[in-house]
């Protein structure tokens, strides 16, 4: 049986933080158009300087342990399908060979990578983990 180096529920959590971010757009648009109306849901898309979303989910990865974000790295990967979850071990070896700059830049600059890690959440699920 696998055990993973943090609860669940954090992940779940931090699914949920990903998915907000990555639904916004980096870039600014400076004339929105005619319906000043709409212009407000348009600038609720946009990453501003005072969100903190993003910094936090990198705050939050990088005070991880090595276990922590090879294990986040490969259950990213294991959601993507580039592993399963019977090659655990491998997987997250692989990870912390691989490993080279931030994480957090790594799964940041993915743009399913909400959608990907909570598939690969599930699938250890299922598979069974502690």
């Amino acid at each position: 049986m696998v055990e993973l180096p943090f609860d669940t529920g954090e992940i779940e959590q931090l699914v949920v933080r990903f998915n907000a971010v990555m639904a916004k757009e980096q870039t600014d648009i400076p004339d929105l158009g005619g319906n000043a109306s709409d212009d407000e849901v348009a600038a609720t898309l946009q990453e501003t300087a005072g969100d903190l979303s993003r910094e936090e989910i990198i705050e939050e990865i990088e005070n991880m342990n090595d276990d922590q974000q090879d294990a986040l790295v490969a259950l990213f990967w294991i959601g993507r399908g580039d592993a399963e979850p019977e090659e655990w071990d491998a997987t997250t070896r692989l990870a912390r060979e691989q490993h080279e700059g931030p994480v957090s830049t790594y799964l940041l600059g993915e743009p399913e990578v909400g959608e990907f890690l909570a598939e690969g959440l599930d699938k250890m699920l299922k598979f069974g983990v502690e």
